[in-house]
């Protein structure tokens, strides 16, 4: 039976018979939420590795909370909202087999064990082995005098001033806690008597202010680095801000919230000003979480929960601080390089000898870059170089997600002094939306011609155009592709593609992919390059059918692809198809992954695994073995419904061998042979750390070595790659 017949079945059977239906259906894909906490799980086991250092695993926890709060404010706040929708109307199952509250009834078991292992992690695991290292998070009882004095100083001069004390009544309502929020709950009794009695209870807000850090830096013994987290440091003075009240009893707590964005075309008068009154809503939009310190009062919990409108399970006590990703100032503040990593600095690129500018070199040949174990300065000096070289006459270029004082940004800035510029700023990448709206503004004030994309479909592709003049006197486009975003600070732990090449095939496309980004104007071909959502789904699949055809044939057929998620399900079914033709798949996935491998019949060719370490794998490389001819690409798309159908995206072809060598080889080699950050997709759902077999060997150390002239770099051909895999 097909793949295709064999959803259309459960499919059908759901209809009639709801646990066969169910059974069909996790017989083919896994559950992208099960999926997610699936993954946000091998980043909490970087927090457990003991071979990692100290301060990389405080920060790992701190990531796996920072994760865990957009999955609550996007993922959970979307089914509650399809819940409340349509409660009464018959919802569709999930790849599950199962409905929305049928999903959210096991996502909230799932929370609450996760929520567990992290302060596990925290009270068992990294406070003793902090202490160890003298790094302490004392509380207010527990510091010295000297400190004590020292952290009531930075009270009075540094956080009394930011402090605006509420209490609940009829003439204070309720104060409006922003989205994710550090604040206090008192519960208040005046001292006063009204008419013989006794008054009730009160509660009492305190908001922790959001510009301070959250854990204070105290002065200790020699040899110590000695913290308390910023709310103990209020809690302790609560009564000199409450006075003529008993302070019954103090808790810290947050609120997340629903921070989807729901926006209409036809309500919009522009894209930007859509999104600013978007986020107004956000940070007042419904309470989807409360955490709370796990030692509260019931009282306060209780009338906390009842204000922000939350079922019991939506109360999550916490057996420690308060939002653990605030963590990430301990790693920061605390200046022990040897508990992190080593530092790193990409290997910078050269232009070869015979090349005078970098402009030179890419008539010559194509270069491309692997960072951060290449350096990104690369990149920006070829944007630099557009806003400063008089030979330039325009520039294109989008921006998605870019960095506070950015060079690119401002040689944008500059550039549009004497060029054309045109920047293309997607006004939506997910809790960027402030920062980018703010650089669209100061972008057209520069004279920089400003596009907000095609409405409805985020702008994901990572492209800049140069169009210059060069000294022979022919004007030549030369262009940028990436898979990450024009951002020199994630540059530096993201693990990314660039290409810069000025082949004129590739740079027309290039120009092809703004003119729709502007203009919506569709050409008749993008090639070389897929684009979504125009071509590239489609192009997808018939490049997967092409290996089922090849290996029916008795041609070499193999794919290796390594992505940051795979959910949509057409591109699945395609290769459970393939492998049931004989091509062997072998797929690095980060995150998601709703591909069941290793099923016999289905899926028994195709492998899956994920790499979770000091970098964040976020490359996009694809390697389609074609009877011999072998074809790679690289691009900002995941395989994912909303990047082939819901974004405008692009994957670019390598062609140049030596590059094609570099990233089979060198590249995708490593990353199918590590044996020790790399953990393997079971049938059942479940990941296990990939064996050992022999010597451990890392890809992203591997990789930093090669960078530092340490190994030789492009072994030979399978020498990194395991046994059994597609390379």
């Amino acid at each position: 039976m097909t793949v295709k017949k064999r959803v259309a079945t459960a499919t059908s059977q759901s209809r009639s018979t709801r646990k066969t239906s169910a059974k069909m259906v996790e017989s083919l894909f896994f559950n992208r939420d099960e999926s997610w906490l699936r993954f946000n799980q091998r980043v909490l086991e970087e927090a457990q590795d003991t071979t990692n250092p100290l301060l990389e695993r405080v920060k790992f926890l701190a990531i796996t909370a920072s994760n865990l709060d957009e999955f609550i404010e996007i993922r959970v706040a979307g089914i509650l909202q399809r819940i409340e929708d349509g409660y009464d109307l018959a919802q569709p199952l999930d790849e599950g087999g199962l409905r929305p509250q049928e999903r959210l009834n096991l996502l909230r078991e799932r929370l609450k064990d996760f929520v567990a292992a992290q302060y596990r992690c925290w009270n068992e695991q990294l406070l003793p082995a902090m202490r160890e290292e003298r790094i302490r998070v004392l509380r207010w009882e527990q510091i010295s005098e000297e400190a004590r004095a020292y952290a009531l100083a930075f009270y009075e001069n540094e956080v009394d001033p930011l402090l605006t004390p509420v209490t609940i009544d009829p003439s204070h309502p309720f104060p409006r806690v922003l989205n994710k929020a550090l604040c206090l709950a008192l519960l208040l009794k005046n001292k006063r008597r009204a008419n013989g009695g006794t008054r009730p209870a009160i509660l009492g807000v305190v908001t922790v202010p959001r510009s301070l850090p959250r854990l204070v830096a105290l002065p200790g013994p020699e040899g110590y680095s000695d913290f308390i987290l910023l709310h103990e440091l209020i809690e302790s003075q609560v009564e000199r801000m409450f006075r003529g009240y008993e302070v019954l009893s103090c808790s810290a707590f947050r609120v997340t919230r629903n921070s989807n964005l729901y926006m209409q075309e036809e309500e919009s008068r522009s894209v930007l000003e859509s999104v600013r009154a978007e986020l107004h809503n956000r940070r007042k939009g419904d309470a989807v979480r409360l955490e709370i310190d796990g030692s509260a009062v019931e009282e306060i919990v209780e009338r906390l929960r009842m204000n922000f409108e939350l079922d019991p399970w939506q109360v999550f006590g916490t057996d420690g601080p308060v939002n653990l990703s605030r963590l990430m100032n301990l790693y920061s503040e605390t200046k022990r390089p040897e508990l992190k990593y080593p530092a790193f600095a990409g290997k910078e690129f050269k232009p070869g000898a015979k090349s005078v500018d970098l402009f030179e070199e890419l008539r010559a040949r194509d270069v491309m870059l692997h960072h951060p174990f290449d350096s990104y300065k690369t990149v920006e000096d070829f944007i630099e170089a557009g806003a400063k070289d008089s030979g330039v006459i325009s520039m294109k270029q989008t921006l998605y997600r870019t960095s506070k004082d950015s060079p690119i940004f401002r040689a944008l800035i500059e550039a549009a002094q004497s060029k054309d510029v045109t920047v293309v700023v997607e006004l939506m990448a997910r809790f960027d939306e402030d920062s980018n709206i703010r650089w669209a503004r100061e972008l057209e004030d520069a004279g920089v011609g400003v596009f907000h994309g095609i409405f409805g479909f985020k702008t994901h592709c990572k492209l800049a155009l140069l169009v210059r003049r060069d000294p022979d006197g022919v004007v030549r486009r030369y262009a940028h592709l990436g898979t990450g975003n024009y951002n020199p600070v994630t540059a530096r732990f993201y693990t990314d593609i660039s290409l810069l090449t000025s082949r004129p095939e590739m740079t027309e496309a290039v120009q092809k992919v703004f003119n729709y980004l502007t203009a919506e104007t569709e050409a008749a071909s993008y090639a070389p390059l897929m684009v979504a959502p125009l071509t590239l789904a489609e192009k997808l699949i018939a490049l997967i059918r092409r290996e089922a055809a090849h290996a029916k044939a008795g041609k070499p057929a193999a794919i290796v692809a390594k992505m940051n998620a795979l959910l949509d399900r057409p591109t699945v079914e395609a290769l459970y198809a393939a492998s049931q033709a004989g091509v062997e798949i072998d797929l690095i996935v980060r995150g998601m992954c709703s591909l069941r491998p290793g099923v016999k019949g289905l899926s028994e060719r195709i492998r899956v695994r994920s790499i979770v370490g000091r970098y964040l794998e976020h490359s996009r490389i694809f390697c389609f073995a074609n009877a011999g001819k072998e074809e790679i690409y690289c691009g900002s798309a995941d395989w994912m419904p909303r990047n082939l159908f819901e974004r405008c995206e692009v994957l670019f072809p390598v062609a140049q061998a030596g590059l094609v060598t570099r990233l089979r080889e060198e590249i995708l080699a490593a990353y199918l042979a590590d044996n020790t950050k790399a953990r393997l997709l079971q049938p059942d759902g479940e990941y296990v750390r990939a064996p050992k077999g022999g010597t451990a060997f890392a890809a992203q150390d591997y990789l930093m070595r090669i960078a530092e002239g340490a190994v030789e770099a492009v072994p030979a051909k399978g020498k990194a790659a395991p046994e059994g895999t597609a390379l």
